[in-house]
């Protein structure tokens, strides 16, 4: 049995707007972001896009901006920013639904972001990537309309465009995974610091489980494409097992609570670059 590890394109990425908010931000990549090579992290990146987002609604005003939980995201690298550089991030929204926002994002990395003077001859770093983020009510964490005046404030770089919040990725891996070759299953034990403030494990965290993949298949390099969609909250306690099935252009990844529910399915896959 073959998997097919092109991820889904539900969200393509549209481009900057050339009206409407786009919000900015530059940061370094410091110790805590990059790999052993150097590289900037799936998982900082993740923080990075959730950062800025959150910087923007409350730039914004709009009211209670922690109030949105991810439930898909697509991140497109053609070259990793490096140790050191600095990054420049833009962000704007791209779709709009009932209870739920797209937003793009852009990272862009500066070379020689170390500022010592000696360029070098390597490719800035390049990522894009989108989130769709339904927004929430704090008490019952369900999904609930977006705040008032939201269209208005972030709707003109959307330009109309209507979004759905529909899962594309197999919700669950095939039932005899034993058949399957190139397929792990493994524990991913959760410590206390991967719950954020809304009780729930972090986007990031999910994003570290991509990185130890990419460790193992460290052919898997950019150009790369990750598709991430959220299902189920994982419980503080739980148990978490994460199914990976290798393809040979990338893997698919599951991660799913010890009472069986999946939290989160992965798809990975690298581009040849043209």
């Amino acid at each position: 049995m073959s998997i097919a590890a092109s991820p889904a394109d539900p969200n393509p990425l549209v481009p900057r707007p050339e009206s409407g908010r786009v919000y900015t931000a530059c940061r370094r990549v410091r110790l805590a972001d990059a790999s052993a090579g150097g590289r900037l992290r799936f998982d900082a990146c993740a923080r990075y896009l959730q950062d800025i987002a959150n910087d923007d609604s409350r730039d914004a005003g709009t009211p209670n901006p922690t109030a949105w939980v991810a439930r898909r995201t697509t991140i497109t690298v053609d070259h990793f920013p490096k140790y050191l550089d600095i990054v420049s991030l833009a962000t704007w929204c791209s779709g709009i639904g009932p209870r739920w926002a797209e937003r793009r994002y852009s990272v862009i990395g500066e070379r020689d972001g170390d500022g010592s003077g000696d360029g070098d001859d390597r490719p800035a770093g390049v990522i894009e990537a989108v989130t769709l983020w339904v927004h929430v009510d704090m008490a019952t964490m369900k999904p609930v309309s977006l705040p008032p005046g939201f269209t208005e404030q972030f709707g003109g770089a959307a330009g109309g465009r209507v979004v759905s919040a529909r899962h594309n990725l197999p919700t669950r891996p095939p039932k005899d995974v034993t058949d399957v070759p190139g397929v792990d299953v493994s524990e991913w034990p959760l410590r206390f610091v991967d719950y954020d403030v809304l009780g729930h494990v972090n986007n990031s965290v999910y994003w570290a489980m991509v990185e130890e993949q990419l460790a193992r298949r460290r052919e898997l390099r950019s150009p790369l494409t990750v598709a991430l969609e959220h299902h189920e909250a994982i419980a503080p306690g739980a148990a978490v097992r994460v199914t990976v099935i290798d393809a040979a252009d990338g893997f698919d990844l599951w991660v799913a609570s010890d009472d069986g529910r999946v939290a989160a399915v992965v798809r990975a896959a690298h581009r040849p670059r043209t």
